[in-house]
Formats: C-alpha cells, sequence, structure tokens
C-alpha cells in the first residue's frame, strides 16, 4: 500500500480568491471543487470580498464557503477579517491553503503562516507580463513564504523562477483540464459554407490582441465575402475596440458579444477559432477550442505550443505578427479538408491528455503527497 492509499481522512484543503467570476481562473477553480473526489481531498472556499451577485449564485455546492466582505488590504475591517478567516481554518483543520490572485495572496500566506498551517501553495497561472516592480518584490516576499508555487504551463514556471527568484524545486506545474462532457455533438468546422465563422474566447484587454485581429479581418474581409468574426468576452477594452471596428469598417462583420456563459453553444457555431494573444500561461480558451474539435489559429505564446502542434492539432504564429495570423487564417479558409483534420486532431488530444478527470488526480495526487511528506510536522520548507 503506497503512501497516498495509507491516509483514512481526506487532506482538507482551503481555496482562497478575490471573488468569483466566469473567467479562465476562476473557472478551472470551480470546476476542480466540484469534481474532486471527496474520499480523497475535502474542499473549502474563502471569498476575500464575495458580496457580487454573479459570485453569489457560481458558489460550489458541497464546500463550506466564507465571504469576508473586504474590499481592500488597506480597510479597517481588514484585522476582523483576519480573525475570521484563522478561526475557520482552525476550526476546519486545514491542511493546505491555496491562494489565487495578489491581494488574496498577500492577506492569506502569511497569515496561514502565522497560524500554522502545514502547507501553504500560492498559484501564479500567467507568465507575469503585467507585473510591476512593487508587485514583483511582493511577489518574491511571497514566494519566500509559500511553501510551493503553482503554475499550470512550463511557461508559467520559467517566469516565476526568473522574475521572483524562487528556487525551481518549490515551483510545481499542473496543468489545466476541460470537461469534454460540455462539447460533445459539435457538428465539425465547414470553412466552405455559405457564412464562415472565426471566434475568440477572452477578455476585452490589450494583452489578448483583439485590435490586431480586427486589423487582420479588415484585410480577410476584402476577399471573403463570407467571412464573419465574433468574440466572447468583456473587458476594459471595449469602447477602444468598438471604435477601431468602426474605423475598419467592419460593424457588420466583426460583433463583440460580450459575456457569453454558455461558451460551448458559442464555439459549436464558429468554424475557425482563433487565440491572438502576446502572452498566456496554459489557455483555458484554447483548451475548449480542442474540446470542441474547432479548427485553431493560435500565437505561439505560453504554454500554447505544449497543446497544439503546429499542422497537427492547429496553425502557430508568431506572436504580433499580424501578416502571419492572416496567412494562417487564408489557409485553413482555402482548405476545408485541413481544417476539418485540424478540429478532429485537436478534439482527440483533449480526450488523450487533457481532460478534467485526469487534471483533478493530478491535484488529488499532489495534495496526497505533500501531506505525506509533511506527516505530523508543521512545516514544509
Amino acid at each position: 500500500m503506497t503512501t497516498l492509499t495509507r491516509r483514512r481522512s481526506p487532506v482538507r484543503v482551503c481555496f482562497v480568491i478575490d471573488q468569483l467570476n466566469r473567467a479562465g481562473t476562476e473557472s478551472q477553480l470551480l470546476a476542480l471543487i466540484r469534481t474532486l473526489d471527496r474520499r480523497r481531498v475535502e474542499p473549502f472556499l474563502c471569498l476575500l470580498d464575495g458580496a457580487d451577485p454573479v459570485s453569489r449564485e457560481l458558489e460550489p455546492e458541497r464546500c463550506p464557503v466564507l465571504r469576508l466582505g473586504l474590499k481592500g488590504l488597506a480597510r479597517p475591517r481588514a484585522v476582523a477579517a483576519a480573525a475570521r478567516l484563522r478561526s475557520f481554518w482552525r476550526r476546519n483543520r486545514i491542511d493546505i491553503v491555496q491562494t489565487y490572485f495578489l491581494d488574496s495572496s498577500y492577506f492569506s500566506i502569511p497569515l496561514a503562516r502565522l497560524c500554522g498551517v502545514k502547507t501553504v501553495i500560492r498559484v501564479r497561472n500567467n507568465a507575469g507580463y503585467w507585473l510591476t516592480r512593487k508587485h514583483r518584490l511582493l511577489g518574491r516576499l511571497v514566494g519566500k513564504l509559500a511553501h510551493r508555487t503553482m503554475t499550470n504551463s512550463e511557461a508559467g514556471r520559467q517566469s516565476v523562477v526568473d522574475a521572483e527568484r524562487v528556487p525551481p524545486q518549490k515551483v510545481v506545474v499542473l496543468e489545466n483540464g476541460v470537461d469534454l462532457a460540455r462539447f460533445e455533438r459539435h457538428p465539425p468546422p465547414n470553412t466552405n459554407g455559405a457564412v464562415v465563422r472565426v471566434g475568440v474566447v477572452a477578455n476585452l484587454r490589450p494583452v489578448k490582441n483583439i485590435d490586431g485581429l480586427i486589423r487582420v479581418a479588415r484585410e480577410l474581409c476584402r476577399n471573403h465575402l463570407r467571412l464573419e468574426f465574433e468574440v466572447a468576452g468583456e473587458g476594459e477594452q471595449r469602447a477602444e475596440l468598438e471604435e477601431l471596428i468602426a474605423a475598419c469598417g467592419l460593424r457588420e462583420r466583426f460583433r463583440l458579444l460580450g459575456s457569453v456563459a454558455d461558451v460551448p453553444a458559442f464555439l459549436a457555431r464558429q468554424d475557425i477559432a482563433v487565440l491572438p494573444s502576446h502572452s498566456e500561461g496554459m489557455s483555458n480558451a484554447l483548451l475548449e477550442y480542442m474540446a470542441s474539435g474547432r479548427c485553431i489559429v493560435a500565437t505561439d505564446v505560453g504554454g500554447n505550443g505544449r497543446l497544439v502542434t503546429h499542422e497537427e492539432q492547429g496553425l502557430l504564429v508568431p506572436p504580433g505578427d499580424e501578416a502571419a495570423l492572416g496567412r494562417a487564417i487564408e489557409r485553413v479558409l482555402s482548405d476545408p479538408a485541413l481544417s476539418s483534420q485540424l478540429g478532429q486532431n485537436a478534439r482527440r488530444r483533449a480526450e488523450e491528455e487533457f481532460s478534467r478527470a485526469a487534471m483533478c488526480r493530478r491535484f488529488e495526487d499532489f495534495y496526497l503527497s505533500l501531506c505525506a511528506r509533511n506527516g505530523s510536522s508543521r512545516s514544509n520548507n
């Protein structure tokens, strides 16, 4: 019998995050909580704020939730919030605290160490492209306090090691997964139809490079009268992107749909799925494209090359190269057999390597191995 199966009671993990929404990191966390085998890992959830109606609606069942109502770390109520969180951990005999995002990490990692929580994990799933000098310094501090830093791609791991000087042995890569059942019965992509749709799932932020795709669309739409573009996502760039769409004469051809709750239904009507980002960790959108069997064109950044092999599950192009992005889309538009084959290959790889069940087993085994290594010790340095 192995050390992973000897433990009789489940590992108790408290996840700490600012609040819940339908973005990628939050969606992956909720999927993990819902799918964990409660005989092995028992989840708890703490929300730094959590008062937002969307956050309340998304709270998972069969998981105790603590809402701290803390809208800023400098607020007077932070001390009372810390006392409530400390009591929550002690009452529920938490073995592992796992934090997401900056404020949740700054708030709960030092507190967890002071409270004697056996294992503290910080999650950082992006390449840190947006970090200021202040946040890099704070990242180094919490990186030292956390027993492990978790990321979802080798690119993210290297960023943590390089930018925050976290020892490589303290950084672990656990890849994301996708709920394949949500994407069954999708029709194959058809780039030879009366209308060909190019879809993107992305927040409207500069790093996602939707403006670059709009400029590419302007050139493509001149030669392809049946081509339409749709973006599922919301964000700070909406007004700027709407102006660019109008300036490019694409109001009827390029639509910003806002937040889309049913991503599988959105992808089911797309023929080509594009990810034009300047930076990614392991992209949840790209996993969803693969699960839906779409023909994929993506920039070769972050973990994208781990998910998609060029000319096997999709076409990869250099980031920031609008001409290359346009040529790749043009190529699959002109070769329906290729677009169909790429979509089939992408779905097959998602099934073989990136199922949600496989992801959960990776996390469960990781938590159990940490507790087995800890034994009865209060430290895991």
